[in-house]
């Protein structure tokens, strides 16, 4: 179950976002309180982010230069948000997670919106590209679910089209997963044998994810992610 998860998680992750919203609920309902399962989902997280990053570079959409900018105040904002979110109480996480399990639903059947062609683009000034990527570093440290659609609407709006958006996407959630993975082991919230099961699925599924990126395919898995969000949203908040 675990490995399955991992790899529908990672495969989503990579061509947009909110594979976790598979992967945290998952392993809650194995048993793991709600922080525990936070932090070990990111060892996947950072697998598949890895993998996803080398593929891109093979296939020669490397996102490693315009991902530099923005890797400093996304990991202060991962280190920080990871850091509160492993003191919060597991009851309360659960509570929080399935609001934000909903409040991702709508927004996860919309695909990010591209580059209109030939339109010129400025490019933000670069204390709003700071504060823009510090936010949503903190987001991705304390929560990660659905990180990759706000990185996407962050990147395009910066100035990416869709394809070079996920392949810098996926080296900066790596870089600052890295973090939030050092964090998170530091303060215990890691179960690293599920960890061991869930990261291989993960990295395969960025794999996948990668190849299938350049083709599309985002509409498909977004409506059946959303059917699994809204089931599992009702068991996180308690509703069966």
């Amino acid at each position: 179950m675990l490995f399955g998860c991992g790899l529908a998680a990672g495969t989503i992750n990579t061509l947009a976002g909110g594979g976790s919203l598979l992967t945290v609920p998952a392993l809650v309902l194995l048993g793991l309180p709600g922080t525990l399962a936070n932090g070990t989902n990111r060892v996947g997280v950072l697998a598949s982010n890895l993998v996803a990053a080398w593929r891109f570079r093979a296939q020669g959409v490397s996102g490693m230069r315009e991902a530099l900018p923005v890797l400093l105040p996304a990991a202060l904002g991962s280190g920080v948000g990871a850091f509160a979110i492993a003191r919060m109480g597991d009851v309360a996480f659960e509570r929080l997670y399935g609001l934000v399990m909903l409040a991702l639903v709508l927004p996860m059947l919309r695909p990010p919106r591209t580059a209109v062609t030939g339109a010129k683009r400025r490019s933000p000034p670069r204390a709003v590209i700071v504060v823009l990527f510090f936010v949503v570093g903190l987001y991705g440290g304390a929560i990660q679910a659905g990180i990759g659609l706000a990185f996407v609407a962050a990147l395009s709006y910066a100035g990416h089209d869709l394809v070079r958006a996920s392949a810098i996407k996926v080296a900066v959630i790596a870089a600052y997963t890295a973090v939030a993975v050092a964090v998170f082991a530091w303060q215990g919230k890691i179960q690293w044998s599920a960890a061991a099961v869930l990261a291989p699925g993960f990295a395969l599924g960025g794999e996948l994810g990668a190849r299938l990126a350049v083709v599309g395919g985002e509409r498909v898995i977004r409506m059946a992610l959303a059917g699994a969000v809204v089931a599992l949203a009702g068991r996180m908040l308690g509703l069966y």
